[in-house]
């Protein structure tokens, strides 16, 4: 609606260059039909997401750089479950869509003429909801923060002008529980950790032993697949990579040193796993009051009767960050 990007979908990009490129030319990244990500694309989408930089050399000299800096929301839509890595689905909301019957499609040339009748009514919304955003965002005050922490505190602060106060925290933390879910489901490593770990509470030993005891757990199909680590180091590697999501679920993990000989140890231990985040999703009183200003009736907010939502089309797989 307001992004001057003539290109709204596009392909993934080849190398971290284009990326960043790309992101100072849009305000919003859409990639359309994706059904896989690299390591390094995914690498790369988190630090666009909370924000980085990328140096490369410029063109036709020996010693002038060239620095991109960005932050930039990035929609991805595809079929597939490809947020699969920790680090980028805790920075992601995850959004599966409803399949439109052949009863309900309808010709594009329709659909843009629908949405050019709605677009000043959904600008007018959010135009709206920044500006409740913007008083509110001084007093708003959340009992614990995600790593996503200004999301968590700008939608918060903006969600009162459509709906109750707490809808948008409940609704983020059952969101992040399904992405702990996926992405242990999506990866080998933490998949046979957790099911090795059903049957004891404590496992101690090297990276060598915890890839002979996760080969048996696993099967030979598994073991043999190109997702399974090779070697000790590249299995102590995934194990840090999966241990903040497997502590999500009660299942920690630490990497040191034991004896005169320095050995690297891997201890393994069953926990009382955390109550679900949205069992516990609404904030406090104190919360509630804080994000309001001073002159406001926390009451009233929380009876607050939300209007209906207006029905937008949104990529399956979204990392956001507001500016």
């Amino acid at each position: 609606m307001i992004d001057p990007n003539i290109a709204p979908l596009r392909a993934l990009p080849r190398d971290d260059r284009d990326l960043f490129i790309a992101a100072g030319n849009g305000h919003i990244l859409a990639f359309d039909n994706v059904s896989g990500l690299p390591a390094w694309l995914s690498d790369t989408f988190c630090r666009l997401a909370t924000g980085g930089g990328f140096a490369v050399r410029q063109l036709y000299t020996d010693q002038e750089e060239v620095l991109f800096d960005a932050t930039r929301p990035v929609i991805l839509n595809g079929i597939e479950d490809f947020v699969t890595r920790p680090d980028l689905a805790d920075r992601s909301l995850l959004l599966p869509l409803e399949q439109i019957s052949e009863e309900r499609r309808r010709p594009e040339q329709e659909l843009w003429v629908a949405f050019e009748a709605e677009c000043p009514r959904i600008i007018g919304a959010l135009l709206d909801a920044v500006v409740k955003g913007l008083a509110m965002l001084p007093h708003t005050r959340l009992e614990r923060l995600p790593r996503m922490a200004d999301l968590a505190l700008w939608a918060t602060a903006c969600e009162t002008a459509r709906w109750a106060a707490g809808t948008f925290w409940s609704a983020y933390c059952g969101n992040r529980d399904a992405a702990v879910e996926g992405v242990i489901e999506a990866d080998p490593i933490a998949a046979a950790l957790r099911a090795m770990m059903v049957a004891q509470t404590e496992w101690t030993g090297t990276a060598s032993e915890l890839l002979e005891a996760l080969d048996q757990k696993a099967g030979a199909r598994v073991a043999n697949s190109k997702a399974w680590p090779s070697s000790p180091q590249a299995l102590a590697g995934r194990v840090r990579r999966a241990a903040a999501f497997l502590r999500k679920i009660g299942i920690e993990i630490s990497l040191g040193r034991d004896g005169r000989a320095r050995t690297r140890v891997i201890r393994i231990s069953m926990t009382e796993p955390p109550s679900p985040e949205t069992g516990g999703a609404q904030p406090s009183a104190s919360s509630v009051s804080s994000a309001l200003p001073p002159n406001d009736n926390p009451s009233q907010v929380q009876n607050h009767n939300p209007c209906r939502p207006l029905r937008t089309k949104q990529g399956v797989k979204t990392t956001y960050r507001p500016h």
